[in-house]
């Protein structure tokens, strides 16, 4: 089933919380790290590799938007609102306006959002056929080993998502306060996004 619809609307003005987490951006990446983690919304948000939480540029924009999360560069210098919308607006990261514009729609009627093809975390196997009839063997762990030295290091895995392409896929799921990053299941539907007509493929 697909539907088609259209979204638009001015930027939110910048909230301010007295309790807010701490990302450094990576310019190599077009990410950023999470260096101080505060609140319940990361239950559903960033992906972790090697230890470490990294957040995309929807990510990093809706939070500050909501004032949850403060943004350093790589010299430990704040950026403000307005320096995050002129790095997201450069669009090197692997999102555009219209995409945010539904990811923040989404995501403010209480929805999980996560890019589409973006395991958040090494324990996701589902998202990998190849290890699904392996799950819990020696041979699983091995394989989970390389994929997390290799196809699953973040700038590999960002260059195989073509992310300067104009189309992008969210996977969207359902509220849920059960929400499990390392066991995902299936997303409710697929969101895809180009700078035009959006469309909404059912998983049903």
């Amino acid at each position: 089933m697909m539907k088609r619809f259209t979204m638009s609307g001015s930027l939110p003005k910048l909230q301010f919380r007295k309790d807010k987490s701490k990302a450094r951006w990576d310019a190599e990446m077009g990410m950023a790290e999470v260096i101080e983690k505060r609140g319940s919304l990361w239950t559903s948000m960033r992906v972790v590799r090697r230890s470490k939480a990294y957040c995309f540029i929807e990510e990093i924009l809706y939070l500050a938007q909501i004032g949850v999360l403060v943004l350093l560069d790589a010299d430990d210098t704040v950026l403000s609102l307005k320096d995050i919308c002129e790095k997201f607006a450069e669009g090197k990261n692997g999102c555009h306006w219209e995409a945010f514009e539904a990811y923040r729609h989404l995501k403010s009627l209480g929805y999980i959002v996560s890019r589409h093809g973006v395991p958040w975390t090494i324990k996701s196997v589902k998202s990998f056929p190849e290890l699904a009839c392996l799950k819990g063997t020696t041979e699983s762990n091995e394989i989970a080993d390389r994929i997390s030295e290799d196809k699953l290091s973040i700038i590999s895995l960002l260059k195989d998502l073509h992310i300067n392409e104009v189309r992008l896929d969210f996977d969207v799921y359902l509220p849920n306060s059960k929400f499990r990053k390392s066991c995902p299941g299936d997303p409710s539907f697929i969101l895809r996004l180009n700078q035009g007509p959006t469309t909404i493929e059912s998983r049903d």
